[in-house]
């Protein structure tokens, strides 16, 4: 594995009869990180993550948690905390006794409830039953299941689904705060703007496929060029363009620059002796770029 990566899936492919739901696929995640999966509904998200956790069986390739099929970790609790999906609690258990259960199955130390239902907001709820609980309030349990091995890794599915506001802004910092400490963190959202917030690095699918991976700022930048306002853009632009860059005239006084690292339109503008009243690398959203790269129009699902 890559250093640093605890995350590695490599050529991973699998098919259910004639449908191909990931095709080849190859990505990491470092240690340290949290990495947004992205891609539309179908995409081959959900079933990535199933074959990571043993859930699913590889067509073909192999999906690697800490250098190991996740099947054969000793104590697989203990290095990895994974949510896909908040509907498994049993209803009449309370949150505490749903966690002590967990830990029992799991070989794990049940007095950590304590620490992990502090960690999620969840002590006022410890002794209400789960079926009472709101949406919100299963995603924070979900979570709080996941963290009871104080694991390496996250894996976690959709986990901002029913969070209010203030439930989304606690999820923030909670998995900032547990890759600042050394953890690894894979997350699935629809909810793009949260996962711009929130992920150092993105990997976008479509149809099973990879089509984009790499850290969020180098993505975003990239998507939208240079801005350059100047008296004299019309000189700006022939020079520009003579030396290979792709220049978008947007104003009168305003360029759109692609193909060129701001650096060298600087010296280009300078050679010129064209005045410059901005120069600057213009970033897009993450839902614009998502949108892009995965042909998704005005949808955003």
């Amino acid at each position: 594995m890559p250093v640093g990566a605890a995350i590695e899936i490599r050529g991973l492919s699998k098919r259910f009869g004639n449908v191909l739901a990931v095709d080849d696929l190859s990505f990491s995640v470092p240690r340290g990180s949290v990495t947004g999966f992205l891609g539309p509904n179908g995409a081959g998200k959900t079933t990535t993550m199933r074959c990571l956790l043993g859930l699913a069986s590889p067509t073909s390739g192999e999906a690697l948690v800490l250098g190991c099929r996740y099947e054969t970790l000793t104590d697989p609790l203990r290095h990895v905390g994974a949510a896909l999906e908040v509907t498994g609690f049993h209803p009449g258990r309370t949150a505490r006794q749903h966690l002590r259960v967990t830990a029992i199955q799991g070989r794990l130390d049940p007095g950590r409830s304590t620490a992990v239902l502090e960690a999620t907001g969840m002590t006022g709820y410890a002794a209400r039953r789960v079926g009472g609980f709101s949406s919100g309030m299963r995603q924070r349990l979900a979570l709080a299941t996941a963290l009871m091995g104080d694991p390496e890794v996250l894996v976690l599915d959709e986990p901002a689904n029913g969070l209010d506001p203030a439930g989304v802004a606690w999820l923030r910092g909670a998995l900032r705060g547990f890759a600042e400490r050394g953890g690894a963190v894979l997350i699935s959202s629809h909810i793009l703007s949260e996962v711009q917030e929130v992920a150092d690095r993105v990997v976008v699918l479509a149809n099973g496929r990879r089509i984009s991976e790499g850290d969020m700022d180098v993505l975003m930048a990239a998507g939208g060029g240079i801005v350059v306002r100047s008296p004299h853009a019309a000189t700006l632009a022939t020079a520009l363009t003579s030396a290979g860059a792709t220049v978008e005239r947007t104003a009168d006084d305003a360029l759109t620059v692609t193909g060129m690292p701001i650096e060298r339109v600087g010296e280009l503008a300078a050679q010129a002796g064209a005045v410059l009243h901005e120069l600057r690398v213009r970033t897009t959203s993450l839902e614009e770029t998502f949108l892009a790269l995965t042909g998704e129009g005005d949808t955003a699902s």
